[in-house]
């Protein structure tokens, strides 16, 4: 099985070295990662002046890679545990699929914190929004989530 956690590790790293080549410079020390293995309490807030990106993995698979920026603190903290509470969330696609909704019942907000692994990597707002557009794509293709097609 995959180690999720060694995974976004090298991956960060690596994204460093794309943030050069688009002539932005991030030192390892400005990104804190957050790794919270299941079962796993949400963040309560989004740190002022801060923007993130987020992930849910099961059993070594990543489910989606997300963003939020410096005034979406909802997206960050609890709209992924809700599948009303936006229109594309965790919780609804995970509804959507047939076999999980036989595995999760009717509260799929309870079985993300209970089942799955989340990260949480927060960077200064200041670094800009594109910035953070281009780290969820580049998660995206480097950790190919099953519900980020």
């Amino acid at each position: 099985m995959k180690n999720p956690e060694k995974e976004i590790k090298e991956a960060v790293k690596d994204f460093i070295e794309v943030a050069k080549l688009a002539s932005v410079f991030i030192k390892p020390e400005e990104l804190e990662i957050e790794y919270l293995k299941a079962p796993h309490s949400p963040p309560t807030f989004l740190p002022k002046n801060k923007m993130a990106i987020y992930g849910f993995c099961f059993e070594g698979q990543w489910l989606i890679v997300g963003m939020a920026g410096p005034k979406s603190s909802a997206r960050y903290t609890s709209h992924h545990y809700n599948p009303k509470s936006s229109l594309s969330n965790l919780a609804k696609k995970l509804l959507k699929d047939s076999e999980m909704k036989l595995i999760i019942r009717d509260n799929p907000g309870d079985w993300i914190k209970k089942n799955c692994d989340r990260v949480n990597i927060i960077i200064d707002a200041e670094k800009g929004i594109l910035l953070l557009a281009l780290f969820e794509a580049f998660l995206h293709v480097r950790l190919r989530p099953i519900y980020e097609k």
